[in-house]
């Protein structure tokens, strides 16, 4: 699978130029301080950057910066889409997770195009919101820390992402979106911290990035196609992970999925199909997991269409998922359990074409297992542990 990515990401010097005019949100209010709000101040330096009838650079100095609330970023009336977002400092989301409740995205990228994110610190705070999710009380949502809906051609690099409340990165909705050079880290305990999290979106890539996280590292929905990741290192956290998929009766499948050069450890999971145990129309296609290292991961090899939390819905139903022409290719490692390849397809709809090649997985310097429900394929090369496909 071939894809072409076309993005330019473009630095900047600390002054305007006839071709790029630069917006400091220091010149619109903003303080670096870490206790004023600045989100007026972020939302005016956007509106004048969105006017400009040129490039333009939004800039963040060095410092923190509180944003108390969401903040809306839409490109719908910009007059020059081609906008840098350049981020010197720490964006800071407030302590109090009452504060932004359950409001959605804290910093939302709305029918943006040619936008590139560079730099920065976003620190979304979250640990009061998992304290109060792990005591049982009545809690707030919480927020995502950045999104992008409805968005083309966006370039997102150099960026930390901490401590989210919610899923660390969003991608909604867009085409042509490059990840590189990304960090993500919230401890294993954060519930729901997905560090970046991809649906409905077409010619994704993500590259060169560390995620460490109490959730998927990469998460993938419905709707994805042509996505590319490479590089990327994982741990903790729940692994890479396709679905879940299925929840909905009608959904949109998921297709031309390429993860290589990819290294867990102490995960949850590594590469993982997940589906909804009831009727569906979506589907799993054209997926290659290649070049994966696996280092004392619960569940290295997964497919799992039997998912039915608490029962709720779905219990003694069959995925209506199909899930096919899917390839494992050089997979090694050590697995934490004694099963290190698991398929658990549906009953109704079984796995095919799924491709085992050249793995090599250990349980404790032993011999790890295979198990197998509903799945058809195939093997080549050395296989270990011993494939139980049909």
């Amino acid at each position: 699978m071939v894809l072409s990515l076309f993005f330019i990401i473009f630095l900047f010097p600390a002054q305007s130029s006839a071709s790029n005019i630069i917006y400091s949100v220091t010149n619109y209010g903003a303080e670096p301080d870490g206790a004023t709000d600045s989100s007026k101040a972020f939302s005016s330096a956007w509106a004048a950057a969105c006017a400009s009838a040129t490039s333009s650079t939004l800039y963040v100095p060095a410092g923190t910066f509180l944003i108390s609330s969401t903040v809306v970023f839409s490109g719908k009336t910009c007059k020059f889409s081609s906008i840098t977002f350049r981020i010197d400092g720490t964006l800071l989301a407030p302590s109090d997770y009452r504060v932004l409740g359950s409001s959605g995205t804290w910093l939302s990228f709305e029918s943006v195009n040619g936008v590139s994110i560079s730099g920065g610190i976003l620190d979304g705070q979250g640990s009061s919101l998992w304290a109060c999710k792990a005591s049982g009380k009545s809690c707030p949502a919480g927020v995502t820390t950045l999104g992008f809906s409805n968005s083309n051609n966006v370039a997102i690099s150099g960026l930390m992402s901490k401590n989210s409340q919610l899923y660390h990165i969003v991608i909604n909705g867009c085409n042509n979106v490059q990840v590189q050079g990304v960090k993500v880290t919230a401890p294993s305990t954060s519930p729901n911290t997905d560090g970046i999290h991809v649906e409905q979106s077409s010619i994704v890539s993500i590259s060169n990035t560390q995620i460490s996280t109490g959730d998927d590292c990469v998460s993938v929905g419905p709707g994805t196609s042509g996505l590319w990741i490479e590089n990327v290192a994982c741990g903790p956290g729940h692994g890479i992970s396709i679905g879940s998929l299925g929840k909905a009766q009608n959904e949109q499948g998921v297709q031309n999925v390429t993860v290589k050069t990819v290294t867990f450890t102490g995960s949850q999971n590594g590469v993982r199909i997940k589906s909804w145990a009831r009727p569906s129309t979506s589907f799993v296609q054209n997926v290659l997991f290649q070049h994966a290292t696996m280092v004392n991961v619960q569940n290295p090899i997964i497919i799992d269409q039997n998912y039915c939390p608490d029962n709720n819905g779905c219990s003694h139903q069959a995925s209506g998922v199909r899930i096919s022409d899917v390839t494992y290719q050089d997979i090694h490692g050590s697995s934490a359990t004694e099963v290190a390849v698991n398929f658990d397809c549906s009953s109704k709809y079984p796995c095919s074409n799924v491709v085992l090649e050249d793995v090599n997985l250990s349980y404790k310097k032993q011999g790890a297992r295979s198990t197998c429900a509903n799945a058809d394929g195939s093997t080549s090369g050395v296989v270990e542990p011993s494939s139980c496909l049909k």
